[in-house]
């Protein structure tokens, strides 16, 4: 509902100020400004657009055999 916290926590303790940093960096570099006053389509591209970089960081590191 509008104006509720997110009450998801990250499974790395502490992940969670650097997960909202790149949330930011990417919003910014896609031009999309976050916020409860935007639509979900613009605010879902932004965790769309972060969940297809990690999943490329990820298998970068395993193909090349380093753990993530």
């Amino acid at each position: 509902m509008a104006g509720e916290r997110n009450t998801n926590t990250p499974a790395v303790q502490g992940a969670g100020q650097a997960l909202d940093q790149f949330k930011w960096e990417i919003a910014n570099g896609m031009g999309v400004q976050l916020g409860g006053d935007r639509t979900s389509r613009e605010n879902g591209r932004v965790g769309g657009e972060m969940t297809k970089r990690m999943i490329q960081y990820a298998e970068q590191n395993l193909s090349s055999g380093q753990r993530i």
